[in-house]
């Protein structure tokens, strides 16, 4: 693709989850009229959400924002916003939309879209984390501030769900942090500093996660002992076996790609539905035992039945007990925060 003559000098990658729709509507009525960047927003969505964020963007303040075509050229003052079920990616000043692996168990992902504008813009990339839970992004921020560019994150005060921020900080991938409604005025300031267009090396861990991202959603053309050595933990996305890229990031052979809190919640999440699986099969047990016992009469299959689903009636007990003081302990008692 050829680059336009048109062509932005560079772009802000804006990344959002959990309260992110409160957020991005600040963010976008702060941004100036005449942002000489193009810039791109992905939101967590389901995969068969009908998005109207770019309608409420565009709503909100003085840039056009449109929903992103693939194939389209990226516009200096536009706002590009990301669509469900597909990664936002940028090549050549053109727009990418593509079904590539999850990432964190997202598509579109935080990290898949600040990583390709780092590859991408190098130094006149900027990357904006607001409202959201867990930590998709980080690595995002840390691509970016690695080929020369500038990583903002909204204060985690001023958001509705602060992990994503949050966690951008504590991993001191941060430049900038304040309210979401006085990013754009930071913007104008930092798209006119002075950027020295270094020759960076090319990070190759970095391009092959960009290429895994712009390939298919069943792509078998991942060479595994590329990514890294064994992690010993398997994808919950997949069940293969994951990778480790580098110290908190992972990757399976078809391309799921995982942080080290990401995995973890997913992890938590299948041991809880496995523990519920076990609740309805005591359950579903000791009534069939109970049935059986009352078919036999007395005898010894009787006190047999009997014992079974005074067995399984007790560690369904035992089991369900356990479950709600865990939920009770994670929820926080009434009135707590």
């Amino acid at each position: 693709m050829s680059v336009p003559a048109d062509a932005p000098n560079g772009v802000v990658a804006v990344g959002a989850s959990a309260g992110g729709v409160e957020a991005l509507q600040r963010f976008a009525a702060g941004l100036p009229e005449d942002l000489p960047y193009a810039v791109l927003v992905v939101l967590h969505m389901p995969a068969g959400a009908a998005s109207v964020l770019a309608k409420i963007m565009d709503r909100s303040g003085p840039l056009p924002a449109v929903t992103a075509r693939d194939g389209e050229v990226l516009a200096a003052g536009r706002i590009h916003v990301g669509v469900p079920d597909r990664h936002l990616l940028v090549d050549d000043h053109h727009v990418v939309l593509s079904q590539g692996p999850t990432e964190n168990g997202h598509r579109p992902a935080v990290n898949a879209l600040f990583r390709s504008a780092a590859l991408q813009f190098g130094p006149r990339a900027i990357g904006v984390l607001l409202s959201g839970a867990l930590d998709d992004g980080v690595l995002g921020l840390a691509a970016i501030r690695a080929c020369g560019g500038v990583a903002v994150v909204q204060d985690p005060a001023d958001a509705l769900f602060s992990g994503m921020p949050r966690n951008a900080i504590e991993g001191g991938e941060v430049d900038h942090q304040l309210p979401a409604s006085d990013i754009g005025p930071l913007l104008a300031k930092l798209v006119d500093r002075v950027v020295e267009e270094t020759g960076m090396e090319q990070n190759v861990t970095m391009q092959l996660e960009n290429r895994i991202a712009m390939g298919s959603r069943f792509s078998t053309e991942i060479d595994g002992e590329a990514l890294g050595p064994p992690s010993g933990y398997t994808c919950p996305d997949c069940n293969g076996s994951l990778m480790e890229v580098q110290v908190g990031n992972y990757r399976c052979r078809v391309g799921h790609a995982w942080s080290s809190e990401a995995l973890l919640v997913a992890h938590d999440q299948e041991v809880e539905g496995a523990l519920w699986v076990a609740l309805r099969s005591l359950e579903e047990k000791a009534k069939l035992s109970r049935r059986l016992a009352a078919n036999v009469g007395s005898g010894p299959l009787y006190q047999r039945y009997t014992e079974l689903a005074d067995e399984a009636g007790h560690a369904y007990r035992v089991l369900s007990t356990t479950l709600e003081g865990e939920y009770r302990t994670s929820a926080g008692a009434p009135g707590e925060s």
